[in-house]
């Protein structure tokens, strides 16, 4: 088997586009929510979302690329290549079979679909774009990454709503460790603050209704009402360890273990026993060979949902068991909004780097912690801490449930 490391990252989120904005947000714990401003959201009855601020489009794209692809596409391919570029990661010195890509998206280019229908009801179905299709589908982010970069492996995208990123560095990592690839770049990507977007989780009752950014995305607090829905992308470049060592690549953190389950419970909300998710945290440990009492951070899925953050909680003390409360655990969903299908690949990153320089990102805005939540929350502001091993676990409709387990590089085995 093999071990299977971290040795580059790219981020696209509403706290920051690069790996220094991202780091130092994190610490500060910088609200990226706002008001909306991609479309008239008014009818909607939806005020706050966290988009994606001040995009670099010209650094990898020209104004051609932007009208042949979606921005949830246009995310991934700069988060991939920023990956790449921070790993020192030269793609034609490696066997491309062995170079894989599997970043997923939990709905793909919904802002096309938007406009085509709109375009075919007003003028006629003849009218549809011929770039409808392969701009709209889910595919075409790690079928683009691809192509940008020459990777000829592994090439997919997994689909499990907000589950997805870190379903797909799970399968990144197993791939890498049974030895199937040498290198994969993966996570998740997202752009989905449209009409119909908002429109569409709104009529759920998913989305709150708050009008203060400060009080949007509030998971774990007792007024929580509702998730704040955001754009961006994660990308991790994964690699076995043997051939990091090979090439002299700066190691950031090591891949442990990664558990997956499913509730077989309800569309749109968690087991409220907290096991399916539990058990995913349960795999995880398992893999990884460590015990519960270990896990010094878990980034949360924490959607601030009143639904999902009980049973969330419920699931972390099945997982951890009698050592729950030694765990620090936060939502940077507070910060960033709820990126869907590109949360596990932000989040991912996020509990990299803190691992990386031992602090643990703050659930900001939290006014009073709801008392049936019984967790270890870290509130408001970042805190210093010594750890060397931490979660990040997603939850997606359909009973989706991704844990992935890292460690921190250098620690003692």
């Amino acid at each position: 088997m093999n071990r299977v490391v971290i040795t580059g990252f790219g981020v696209v989120s509403p706290i920051g586009n690069d790996a220094d904005s991202f780091l130092t947000s994190l610490k500060e714990g910088t609200n990226g929510i706002g008001p909306i401003t991609k479309f008239a959201a008014e009818g909607t009855g939806i005020h706050v979302a966290g988009e994606v601020k001040d995009f670099p489009l010209e650094k990898y794209f020209t104004k051609k690329d932007a009208k042949r692809m979606e921005m949830f596409s246009i995310y991934g391919i700069h988060a991939a290549l920023d990956a790449l570029k921070m790993a020192n990661f030269q793609a034609e010195q490696v066997d491309a079979d062995r170079f894989g890509v599997i970043i997923g998206s939990g709905i793909g280019g919904l802002p096309t679909i938007q406009d085509q229908v709109t375009r075919m009801n007003a003028k006629g179905p003849q009218r549809v774009s011929p770039m409808f299709v392969p701009l709209s589908i889910v595919n075409m982010v790690s079928g683009n990454i691809a192509m940008r970069v020459g990777a000829k492996g592994v090439c997919y995208s997994p689909v499990t709503a907000c589950a997805t990123g870190t379903n797909a560095i799970g399968e990144a990592f197993r791939n890498i460790k049974h030895g199937y690839s040498d290198f994969i770049l993966a996570g998740g990507a997202e752009a989905t603050i449209c009409e119909i977007g908002i429109a569409g989780f709104a009529s759920l009752t998913a989305l709150t209704t708050a009008e203060d950014p400060n009080r949007a995305s509030i998971p774990f607090d007792k007024e929580r009402s509702g998730f704040v829905m955001g754009e961006g992308a994660g990308v991790v470049l994964m690699e076995s360890l043997e051939h990091a060592q090979k090439r002299g690549a700066t190691i950031l953190a090591e891949v442990v273990g990664y558990g997956a389950t499913c509730d077989a419970y309800h569309m749109t909300a968690p087991n409220p026993d907290g096991s399916g998710a539990g058990k995913a945290i349960q795999q995880a440990i398992s893999e990884a060979k460590i015990q519960p009492e270990q896990v010094g951070y878990i980034n949360a899925h924490g959607t601030s949902t009143p639904t999902n953050d009980g049973a969330e909680a419920t699931a972390i003390q099945y997982g951890l068991g009698d050592s729950y409360m030694n765990t620090y655990v936060s939502s940077t969903k507070s910060m960033t909004g709820h990126l869907l299908g590109a949360a596990g690949g932000v989040e991912a990153i996020a509990t990299l780097l803190a691992l990386q320089h031992q602090f643990i990102p703050p659930n900001i805005n939290i006014e009073e912690q709801d008392p049936a939540i019984e967790l270890n929350v870290v509130k408001n502001t970042s805190i210093e801490a010594n750890f060397d091993y931490a979660l990040s676990d997603s939850l997606g409709f359909g009973g989706h449930n991704a844990v992935i387990l890292m460690k921190k590089w250098g620690a003692a085995e």
